[in-house]
């Protein structure tokens, strides 16, 4: 599913506009965006939390060279599902 089809069904199933429901769902993505930037968490009951985890400094191979680099400790955005998302999902998607 794109973004296109989160605001499509979300027009249809609202009665809202397009631009409208388009607007609002680029700005909630902005505000999670920038929160996560300044070192914020966005919790969203019953859906999940967007958080900004550290990973620790490791050592990596440059395969080409045949030698070891470092790579710093950094931070990266992730996703945590909130338990009954988990939940929904294992009893309703078939597994492959």
């Amino acid at each position: 599913m794109t973004k296109a089809d989160i605001v499509s069904k979300i027009s249809d199933k609202l009665g809202m506009e397009k631009t409208d429901v388009q607007a609002t769902v680029e700005s909630f993505m902005n505000e999670v965006k920038d929160s996560l930037e300044t070192g914020e968490n966005v919790y969203l009951r019953g859906f999940g939390s967007f958080i900004v985890k550290t990973r620790a400094e490791k050592t990596g191979r440059n395969i080409s060279k045949n030698t070891t680099i470092k790579i710093p400790a950094h931070n990266i955005p992730a996703f945590k599902p909130a338990k009954i998302f988990v939940d929904g999902v294992k009893s309703n998607v078939k597994v492959k």
